[in-house]
């Protein structure tokens, strides 16, 4: 079966300076979600800067559903249903929450499908429902953060990726955010979620990547990785008692 996205051997960096990324290989299946952790530095956010086309790959292969996109734009990629949710919440301030989701769709001719996909957001988030006539620079962080997704679902993406959604939100409002990833990991879009807060992050997808100094040093199922004794020691902030017992 042809991978949704195939990471080749990919080398990547900003400008002329070094590479950040050195040789990494990934493989993500369609209708599946995983979350990206590692410590500061790993290379995490300039993974999803590649696969949304911001970089472009110094060496190696960056495949979607086996065709070559390593070389697109970001409207071409999102053009093919690769949407990509940065870590700053960037919505147009002085338009009202229903204009900006209606900018996630300024490519959809068909109006009937605009409005579909509308209603399927204001579903998923009710708050936006709320405060849809209201400017979305007088949200708050959490409101925005909602707003961004919602834009980026317009699409119907194939493929979804989020960069610390969690950053900055308070804890009742991060597990607001987390909820609706697991909703959508349930769904047909597959999701690519990088995460400060390792725990929560594994705990809403199917599958773990640690990648650490540009390198992906482990991979496997969500739930290995939060029970692997190693793994939370170096990576989610915990430390192991010589009896076995994780400690905060």
């Amino acid at each position: 079966m042809t991978a949704l996205l195939d990471l080749k051997e990919i080398r990547t960096g900003y400008g002329a300076g070094p590479d950040i990324l050195h040789g990494i290989s990934l493989t993500v299946e369609a209708g599946r979600s995983y979350c990206i952790i590692g410590p500061n530095g790993a290379g995490k956010s300039t993974l999803l800067k590649l696969v949304c086309g911001i970089l472009k790959p110094r060496s190696g292969e960056v495949l979607s559903n086996g065709n070559s996109v390593g070389g697109l734009r970001p409207d071409q990629l999102l053009a093919l249903g690769i949407s990509y949710v940065p870590q700053e919440r960037t919505v147009f301030p002085t338009m009202t929450v229903r204009e900006n989701l209606y900018m996630g769709a300024y490519s959809v001719e068909d109006k009937d499908l605009v409005e579909e996909r509308m209603d399927r957001v204001l579903t998923l988030f009710p708050i936006l429902d709320e405060r849809r006539s209201q400017i979305a620079g007088t949200l708050s962080g959490g409101e925005q953060q909602m707003v961004t997704l919602g834009r980026a679902l317009m699409v119907d993406p194939k493929l979804m990726m989020i960069d610390e959604p969690s950053l900055g939100l308070a804890p009742q409002v991060a597990d607001q955010i987390f909820g609706t990833i697991r909703q959508l990991s349930q769904s047909d879009t597959t999701i690519l979620l990088v995460e400060q807060n390792a725990q929560r992050g594994l705990e809403s997808v199917d599958w773990g990547i640690v990648l650490d100094l540009g390198a992906k040093s482990f991979e496997g199922p969500a739930e290995g990785i939060l029970d692997d004794t190693r793994i939370r020691e170096l990576y989610l902030g915990t430390r192991v008692s010589s009896r076995g017992e994780v400690e905060g």
